[in-house]
């Protein structure tokens, strides 16, 4: 079993005023002083997304979903800038529902969103899909948007989730990068592909008793976000690897780096607590 406490215990002692701030909206709901979301925002692109280099005038989705992650941390991905990246997404989604990063970013781009790589561009979908699903129900909180599952973008998820269940191999199977697993299972879920979903599920719950305490967090904290039921088997598995992978400090290792233990503990404290409304 998790230990909450000293999970909220090590971000505390380890963190910095933004995980802090990821902290108490994700605890109480406590919205966060507007000049630290002004900071979370910064290098936004006129375009609307974010460049993966500081001061880089390209916008990189991979970068642009990770920001989206930090906004609905903090409660605020129905603001203007959570707007404006979805409009971007939106907008660099291809004719057959995937994404892929611009070319000038080929020389910079990490292995896992490298342009021209397939595998990438499967977990560029997922991953896009699914933070323009989260953002279009968190910002329809803020205003009237349509009632589907990804709010005005409907289309959008609904191209991606095609693109993503074309992809499955029919032992459930997803030629890609283990976390382009747990986010389509999730995007398909959200569109009512349930078989598909529980495809892939099925590949997941056989890898969970060995997978690194980082993916079971991220596997949960993505199934948690999108509501997918709390019997859910593969989510309750999730859980269960994160107790056992818990440290005595009350943190995880996260499998990019001392420096990133509490990136991980904050997605292990957020599949834990319940979901919040975001504010507009």
């Amino acid at each position: 079993m998790v230990d909450i406490e000293a999970a909220i215990g090590f971000v505390v002692a380890r963190g910095d005023r933004v995980d802090r701030a990821r902290l108490s909206w994700l605890r109480n709901g406590t919205a966060p002083h507007p000049g630290l979301l002004d900071a979370v925002e910064a290098g936004q692109t006129p375009d609307g997304g974010w460049p993966a280099i500081l001061d880089d005038a390209v916008p990189s989705v991979d970068a642009t979903c990770f920001r989206l992650g930090e906004l609905d941390d903090l409660g605020a991905i129905g603001r203007s800038a959570g707007r404006k990246a979805m409009d971007w997404l939106a907008a660099r989604q291809r004719a057959d529902g995937t994404w892929e990063e611009d070319s000038a970013l080929a020389d910079v781009a990490p292995e896992w969103a490298r342009p021209g790589d397939p595998e990438a561009q499967l977990y560029l979908t997922a991953n896009a899909a699914y933070w323009i699903a989260v953002a279009g129900l968190g910002a329809r909180s803020s205003g009237p948007l349509d009632d589907r599952v990804g709010g005005a973008y409907a289309g959008v998820v609904q191209g991606a989730a095609q693109a993503l269940a074309a992809a499955i191999e029919p032992d459930g199977s997803w030629p890609s990068y283990l976390a382009t697993g747990w986010l389509s299972a999730a995007v398909l879920h959200g569109q009512g592909m349930y078989l598909e979903s529980a495809r892939i599920q099925g590949v997941l719950g056989d890898r969970l008793p060995e997978m690194a305490a980082a993916d079971a967090a991220w596997l949960a904290a993505t199934f948690s976000r999108v509501s997918m039921a709390p019997g859910n088997r593969v989510l309750q598995a999730a859980l269960d690897r994160l107790g056992e992978t818990q440290r005595s400090d009350g943190g995880w290792d996260s499998a990019d780096g001392e420096q990133f233990d509490v990136h991980t503990t904050l997605a292990a404290i957020r599949a834990c607590l319940p979901a919040r409304t975001p504010a507009g």
